[in-house]
């Protein structure tokens, strides 16, 4: 039947311009359905209390035992944010879900932020949209208590405390769902040139059942340049549409939130921007994040002129869609070469197939492209001549990149890994950044992550069933902008140590930087980061930054992200070059303290072993130490994990890298 709508329950009457504490001292938001009379019913129990957003709590109809497990479950979170002169305006979407067989009444606590003016609040019934209307307390629960009485739909949001709204909604019908959006408008704080927003989502891990679907997608738009975009809570893809406004997206599928969602970003002028955030408790060294973020649009002037040297396995197990990816790529990285650049294409399988003579210029790109075309996979696999051949020529002065690609094992010419290594280290000049690209799983994993890391590159693996050509074209989108090579810091009158990455790496227009570390001394110092552009020497200085002696908790992530990265960086470090007995225990430790699991780490969330004493760290110290020993394969899908993880745990961008099953016990720094 025709739905007749109660006007004086259907206007809005909150708006954006209400300050928060009007509504927090006798303002609530109702919500009425359509006037359908039903029989008179017992008044349901009191509201189960609950904590955190989006967190329905069942209380069945009648009275009965409430279930251990909730039968209300999150079918989606949307949320959508616009951030503009740091007015953040949040609008979140979300459905419960009755699994059970009996209509229940759920209660919805979102814990606001203080300064938070809430703007709509509305609920779905039968598909139809029925808005809030602002309300005294009293009516508000008036209306809720006599409608639930005749079993029609009503919602009530109402302030429940400092910084928390409570949301009632009777019935979700057996098997079926509600839909609730809320939208409200908040003042971002700022610290120094660091803006921080916060979505709540810890209330969902009161919860036993997972949400569905999390999307957070958040819009900053500024009239000043946005640099630094980081969140430290969850694993961000951040798009640049320009030099002020930036998109930052995060989706999941099937997990339970339980951090909140934290986005910190930057808003300065200059070619090169620094943001600093420190934590440090009383009586320890401290732990600091350094953001340092290039401009994304850069003048041809200030990029920085290199080589780039191709390198692509043309052996006979190339044959199908990886040589014909292969060659898509490398189209793509000559397309891609900017005006000043020279290049060098180099194709190998039992010998070694150049592209002309030395380093070309972009007068022989057609050519180049007539030489991809021809290439044919056949024979067999010489990388040591290829490696070899590629660096022939490299100018000591003049950035150099070399690309190797291949999907085997060295089967002619030298075929020794360490002997391949240290050919290549004799070879190649301070200059060259190598970075090489496994493809499929019968790669030798330790010789191309040693190549990588000795010569200030990255390994990746593309397997079986991915694209080859998107794994190559995506990483050079990344770096065929250059502003500033052979980086350096200098913290002044602060003393660091461990800082990750080690090395530095170089940096690229649009990209981030995100370096962690420690800190001993305390004090504000003036941080200086150098660098070369086009032979030139370049500095840039960013005064008064403070290193304090202690600061609040919510920067705390800080230290479970420098702990995994410091626990990727040893696993490494033992990998390439033989365990450890003082490696091996700090890697324990920290993986204690911090709860950070890993496959060398995970047996320590064993809740039989008490890994939290002394004893229990040494007995944990044995086990990881033997399992560490033990000869680690160097090829097939295992040795491919291997490599991933650690790259995963060395270039963690937030403190969730390696996030601790709930049994873990952590000894510090909880989170």
């Amino acid at each position: 039947m025709k739905l007749h709508i109660l006007a004086a329950l259907l206007t809005l009457l909150l708006s954006c311009a209400f300050v928060a504490s009007s509504l927090f001292a006798d303002g609530v938001i109702a919500v009425a359905p359509p006037d359908i009379r039903t029989p008179p019913v017992d008044d349901p129990p009191p509201p189960m209390p609950g904590i955190g957003v989006g967190t329905p709590v069942p209380v069945p109809r009648p009275v009965t035992p409430v279930p251990v497990r909730p039968s209300v479950t999150v079918r989606y979170l949307r949320v959508e944010v616009n951030i503009g002169d740091q007015v953040a305006v949040t609008k979140a979407d979300q459905v419960f879900v009755n699994d059970s067989n009996r209509i229940l009444e759920g209660t919805y606590v979102f814990p606001l932020p203080e300064d938070a003016s809430i703007s709509s609040f509305a609920m779905y019934i039968d598909g139809q949209k029925t808005e809030g209307k602002l309300l005294t307390r009293e009516e508000a629960r008036r209306i809720y208590e006599e409608t639930v009485s005749r079993q029609r739909d009503p919602a009530l949001l109402e302030y429940i405390g400092r910084g928390a709204f409570q949301a009632r909604v009777f019935p979700i019908p057996a098997k079926g769902e509600r839909r609730i959006q809320l939208e409200y408008t908040q003042v971002l704080g700022r610290d120094g040139d660091l803006v921080r927003y916060m979505y709540p989502l810890t209330g969902a891990k009161m919860m036993a059942e997972t949400m569905q679907q999390v999307s957070i997608h958040v819009t900053i738009n500024g009239r000043q340049a946005i640099k630094a975009v980081y969140s430290p809570s969850h694993d961000i893809v951040v798009t640049r549409r320009g030099e002020n406004t930036v998109e930052a997206s995060y989706e999941a599928s099937n997990v339970r939130p339980d951090r909140d969602f934290v986005l910190y970003h930057s808003l300065a002028a200059g070619d090169v921007q620094a943001s600093l955030l420190t934590y440090r408790r009383s009586g320890e060294d401290g732990y600091f994040l350094l953001l340092v973020t290039p401009r994304t649009e850069v003048e041809a002037a200030r990029v920085v002129a290199r080589d780039v040297i191709l390198v692509l396995d043309t052996s006979g197990s190339m044959q199908g869609d990886k040589i014909s990816q292969a060659k898509e790529a490398a189209r793509f990285v000559v397309d891609r070469l900017n005006p000043d650049d020279r290049f060098a294409l180099i194709a190998f399988n039992t010998t070694v197939n150049r592209f002309g003579e030395g380093l070309m210029t972009m007068q022989d790109r057609d050519a180049a492209r007539r030489f991809i075309a021809g290439l044919a996979a056949a024979g067999s696999t010489n990388i040591n001549q290829a490696l070899l051949e590629a660096l022939k020529g490299v100018d000591n002065e003049r950035p150099t990149v070399i690309i190797f690609l291949t999907d085997g094992l060295p089967t002619v010419g030298v075929t020794d890994s360490g002997q391949i290594i240290a050919n290549v280290d004799k070879a190649a000049p301070p200059s060259v950044r190598l970075f090489t690209f496994g493809v499929g799983y019968d790669v030798n994993t330790h010789l191309l992550d040693t190549l990588a890391a000795n010569h200030r590159g990255s390994s990746a693996y593309v397997k079986p069933g991915e694209n080859l050509e998107d794994a190559i074209s995506g990483f050079y989108a990344k770096i065929s902008t250059p502003i500033l090579t052979d980086v350096s810091l200098d913290f002044g009158g602060v003393r660091t140590s461990d800082v990750y990455p080690d090395p530095l790496p170089d940096l690229f227009a649009g990209s981030q930087l995100v370096l962690v570390g420690r800190y001993r001394t305390t004090g504000t110092t003036a941080i200086t980061l150098r660098g070369v552009i086009n032979e030139r020497n370049q500095q840039f200085t960013y005064s008064n930054l403070s290193f304090p002696v202690q600061t609040g908790s919510d920067t705390a992530f800080i230290a479970r992200l420098w702990a995994t990265r410091r626990v990727g960086y040893l696993l490494t470090q033992i990998r390439l070059h033989g365990t450890d007995k003082e490696l091996v225990d700090e890697i324990v430790s920290l993986s204690t303290r911090y709860g950070i699991v890993t496959p060398y780490t995970s047996f320590l969330v064993d809740e039989r072993q008490d890994v939290l004493t002394s004893s229990g760290q040494q007995k944990a110290g044995e086990s990881l130490g033997r399992a560490l020993a033990a000869p680690a394969p160097t090829a097939g899908a295992a040795a491919v994990q291997d490599s991933q993880v650690l790259r995963n745990l060395r270039e963690a961008p937030s403190g969730s890298a390696a996030m601790q099953p709930a049994q873990v016990r952590m000894a510090a720094d909880k989170t």
